[in-house]
């Protein structure tokens, strides 16, 4: 056996039958005589391959396979893996490396130190001393990606290593290792929340990603209303995923994402639990108190960095699904005696205007959006519009670049719809957030992936002049973007695309291209600024 079948067959093991790539000279060897029950997904560029592994990645809830070319390929995609790993999404970083006996020359795409490249953006980095310690390496770097927190891992193999021999029994054990890591909180953490909650006057929630990621979804929804206490949202920024039905009468909205606004915004409750998030992804900088005066924090995360580096409260580093399960378990029949907070109102009816409002086009598409939908969004000042109207309701329902690079949502949109083909992904972008990972469009139309897509065309950098106006600054070039045609982008790519740049017609080119199950593009003309609700 030599180290490619060997990784291949680890690969299999594992159930990564699917790999996103972008190739050169040196993974050619890898890839030679490509197994038939593989899948290779061709990114056009390095950040589309890692955006689309990334979406892959958190909608199936395994690690993916994502292979670059060596060191400048690692380059372009080091944007996407930041991302990455604010979403803690679990991926195989692989590179291809010059051949061993040309690296100590530098021969051309030489990385000349590969293993260092990629920090501080992954868990785990390494390139095998040996040919033969390649698929233990690949093994290992696996397992690291899958244990929490979860999040990207890379391996750089010199192109030669694939035809080197090796022992076929150490492969094997290598191959059938189990490794399981989601820890449970100790009970005296359990019993000391638990009297908190009980003596809580007025406790609130604030609902992370990793509700969703780890499976909690469900023990959320009976956690609060246990509690008959509000939820919110954790900040917008850092929320890659959603955490609690926000259609359900106990959400209260989304925290604003600033030190000053998000405690004046909970003040009055006099315990808070962060669950399932950093406390908190905050930007931008507005001071204020940590915490409302009275107020106690305790957050519930299984990322140790989370945990440490919080300013403020108490944490328990453990897994969310399996402490929301201990804590009702040690709650018991427990009751609180007050009502449950009244529902938030519906947002306000969006008024006719032409342009129409990013407000109006969010409204159109919560008109059609399809009730086992999906959002993928990357669409800055609009974030907030999408998701007060659509009130997603169901998990894995909303992806969302937790670490703020451009270029996420076009591909990740694509590794989402692969991974779900059962339900419908819409990807709402805007016209400046394509630019960045343009590409995806060719891949979602040769693997046929049927995406609509719901560009945003606003003709400037809109999140920009927002952040301009609060850091007092004017006079700052490259803010407006006119002359962007979206549509016809798509469609070189091969993209059917339209523009409807009214509610009605938005709304109908939306059903057509929900119902078409084909790759879809609409651009739709939005007046300029933030839309907040």
């Amino acid at each position: 056996m030599n180290v490619r079948e060997a990784v291949f067959d680890l690969l299999r093991e594992r159930g990564m039958t699917t790999i996103f790539g972008n190739p050169g000279s040196t993974e050619l060897p890898m890839l030679a005589d490509f197994p038939s029950d593989f899948r290779y997904v061709l990114g056009l560029q390095e950040i589309v391959a890692v955006g689309m592994a990334d979406g892959y990645a958190q909608a199936t809830g395994h690690p993916a396979h994502v292979n670059l070319h060596t060191a400048p390929g690692v380059g372009n995609g080091m944007g996407a893996i930041f991302n990455a790993r604010a979403n803690k999404a679990p991926l195989l970083v692989t590179a291809g490396q010059q051949s061993r006996s040309l690296m100590t020359l530098q021969a051309n795409l030489t990385n000349v130190d590969a293993a260092r490249m990629p920090h501080p953006l992954v868990k785990w980095s390494y390139e095998p001393a040996r040919a033969e310690d390649v698929p233990h390496a690949i093994a290992r770097g696996i397992h690291m990606a899958s244990l929490p927190p979860t999040g990207p891992v890379f391996v750089s193999i010199p192109m030669d290593d694939w035809a080197a021999e090796v022992n076929e029994d150490e492969v094997r054990h290598q191959s059938s290792r189990l490794v399981g890591g989601r820890a449970t909180a100790c009970h005296s953490t359990i019993t000391q929340l638990a009297d908190q909650i009980r003596a809580a006057r007025n406790p609130v929630i604030a609902a992370g990603p990793e509700i969703d990621a780890s499976g909690a979804w469900d023990l959320a929804i009976q956690f609060a209303e246990r509690l008959r206490a509000p939820v919110w949202a954790t900040p917008a920024p850092g929320g890659g995923r959603i955490g609690f039905p926000e259609n359900h009468p106990q959400f209260a909205g989304i925290l604003p994402p600033a030190i000053g606004p998000l405690s004046e915004t909970l003040a009055g409750h006099d315990l808070i639990l962060v669950i399932g998030s950093s406390t908190f992804p905050y930007y931008p900088n507005i001071p204020g108190p940590l915490l409302p005066d009275g107020a106690t924090l305790v957050a519930i995360t299984s990322d140790p960095d989370e945990a440490a580096r919080a300013p403020m409260g108490h944490a328990a580093v453990a897994d969310v699904m399996f402490t929301l399960e201990a804590l009702l378990a040690e709650l018991g029949d427990f009751e609180p005696d007050r009502e449950p907070p009244p529902a938030r109102p519906d947002p306000e009816p969006v008024p006719d205007e032409d342009p129409m409002s990013p407000s109006a086009a969010a409204q159109a598409l919560a008109d059609v959006f399809p009730e086992d939908g999906i959002a993928v969004v990357e669409s800055p000042s609009a974030t907030l519009a999408i998701r007060n109207r659509l009130r997603l309701s169901r998990p894995g329902s909303w992806y969302f670049g937790a670490g703020g690079g451009l270029g996420f949502g076009l591909a990740a949109s694509v590794g989402v719809q692969l991974a779900q083909p059962d339900r419908p992904v819409v990807c709402v972008v805007g016209e400046g957030s394509v630019q960045y990972a343009v590409q995806t469009f060719w891949s979602a139309v040769a693997y046929d992936v049927p995406v609509t897509f719901l560009v945003l065309r606003n003709e400037e950098y809109a999140i920009l002049k927002w952040f301009a106006a609060l850091e007092d600054v004017t006079g700052a070039p490259g803010l407006d973007l006119p002359k962007l045609d979206t549509a016809s982008l798509a469609a070189g790519y091969g993209v059917e695309s339209k523009r409807a740049d009214d509610p009605e017609e938005l709304r109908a080119a939306l059903r057509e291209a929900l119902d078409s199950r084909a790759p879809r593009l609409v651009e739709t003309r939005v007046a300029p600024g933030m839309a907040l609700a």
